[in-house]
């Protein structure tokens, strides 16, 4: 499958070539050329794929350009050897933390943002030295081929390559044994990806998802609270692994703010929904399927409450908001990966958070809530991969905050220094002299024991 054989693309990092700076930096000028020369290509691409409008379709290329950016300004930094201190009994010595290259990984990319996040960690294994073999999702057929002219044309084969193909291809990928394995996508294929990672040992970054919660408290602005809501659920159809999954409303204000959030709706895509230019489409007709049997059983049983439009032809899904009273309820399930958001009231924050703390952990959890102390209490009583605080998806936009799932969301993290560390092997060195050989640690041992006490104990 591979040609050459991932031993040659190996090869360049047990060499040595990829250590220097130079080296990298060259690397990540070639990716930002080739990046930069095609960007209205991978707009073209986005919009085949998932019908994305270009604004969308915008951001998955701002979000490489920026890591491309801050990786080239901090590289320097990242890989200077880190000096720490050693104890008297290892003086004269001197003790660092060096990062060099794991070897050739492999990046396996997801179909909602097909582009940036098969791109993004590439920057990352770059950076820190890495060779890397690229499978790009099968069902965003068009920016994979996009993905596999513009790596072709800007790295020669022992440096990177694309694999194309189907899950049986991603399967055989795994058979062999790659020095670290960067999987995005949902939890069933990561079990599997993590399965085939143990018969190597190869260590595993698996970004992943599930039902990311969104709490609003009566104090919110309630105005934007509802335009960052509807944004978030409905940037690329909802097919994003840190949408807002599901609402947790304070009774009190759920009425206006469902009705603010309607409005919202209507405002952003219209009296028709299905014929705004501004809505994404569901990629393929297996997931629009499964949306629209968890809508018709909302709509079965009256808890449409805003939405509910579907079109098979093209794919399309309103944003629907759906009244749910009880966590059993089959939208709750599972992540919902489209644009549907169940609503559930809670009285206060202590109960929002005991429904939270009954699920696997999310990927993200986003909390509206002027009050400082909610704002803490929901900090130290939750765990998630990320917390974004009265607004919904931007902290993915901050490039050096550490991007990673726990529990079921995920492991590991990436973006910025995060990035270079995942694909970096921290090596502890220690160098010290010849000339000071004390001989209190060398055998016959006698009666030393209460010295070593005084001395170390």
């Amino acid at each position: 499958m591979l040609t050459p054989p991932i031993t040659s693309l190996r090869q360049p990092v047990s060499d040595g070539r990829t250590r220097p700076l130079a080296w990298r930096l060259e690397q990540l000028q070639r990716l930002e050329q080739a990046v930069q020369e095609r960007a209205d290509a991978v707009l073209q691409a986005l919009a085949t794929d998932l019908g994305k409008p270009p604004v969308e379709a915008y951001f998955e290329l701002v979000a490489v350009q920026q890591e491309l950016r801050l990786t080239r300004r901090q590289l320097r930094r990242w890989m200077a050897p880190r000096r720490v201190g050693v104890p008297l009994s290892q003086r004269p010595g001197r003790a660092e933390v060096i990062s060099e290259p794991l070897g050739c990984v492999l990046i396996i990319g997801p179909w909602n943002y097909p582009f940036h996040l098969t791109i993004q960690p590439l920057v990352s294994a770059l950076a820190a030295g890495n060779t890397a073999v690229l499978k790009p999702s099968e069902h965003a057929p068009a920016t994979a081929a996009l993905i596999a002219e513009l790596i072709t044309a800007a790295f020669p084969p022992h440096t990177v390559q694309v694999v194309q193909g189907d899950g049986q291809v991603a399967a055989e990928l795994l058979e062999q044994r790659f020095d670290h394995i960067f999987f995005t996508g949902g939890e069933r294929v990561g079990r599997l990806v993590l399965a085939a990672a143990a018969d190597h040992l190869t260590p595993v970054t698996l970004e992943l998802g599930g039902k990311s919660p969104a709490v609003v408290l009566a104090d919110a602005d309630l105005a934007v609270t509802a335009r960052r809501l509807v944004w978030g659920k409905a940037l690329n159809a909802g097919q994003t692994c840190i949408a807002p999954d599901y609402l947790l409303v304070q009774e009190s204000v759920r009425e206006q703010l469902l009705r603010l959030m309607g409005e919202r709706i209507e405002a952003c895509f219209g009296s028709d929904p299905l014929a705004s230019p501004d809505l994404a489409s569901i990629v393929n007709a297996a997931q629009f399927q499964r949306l629209s049997g968890l809508l018709e059983g909302a709509r079965q049983r009256g808890q449409i409450l805003w939405g509910g439009q579907s079109d098979a032809e093209r794919r399309r899904i309103a944003p629907t908001l759906i009244q749910v009273e009880s966590p059993d309820d089959p939208l709750m399930q599972e992540e919902l990966f489209g644009p549907l958001l169940p609503v559930l009231s809670v009285a206060h924050l202590d109960q929002a958070i005991a429904l939270i703390n009954q699920r696997p952990k999310p990927l993200a959890l986003y909390l509206f809530s002027q009050q400082g102390l909610a704002q803490e209490q929901l900090l130290e009583r939750t765990s998630s991969g990320g917390v974004c605080i009265n607004d919904v998806i931007m902290h993915v936009g901050v490039p050096e905050l550490p991007f990673g799932g726990v529990g079921a969301s995920g492991m590991g993290a990436y973006h910025g220094k995060a990035g270079f560390d995942t694909f970096s092997h921290q090596r502890s060195v220690l160098r010290r002299p010849f000339w000071l050989d004390l001989p209190l640690r060398y055998a016959p041992y006698g009666d030393r024991l209460p010295l070593l006490r005084r001395l170390l104990g």
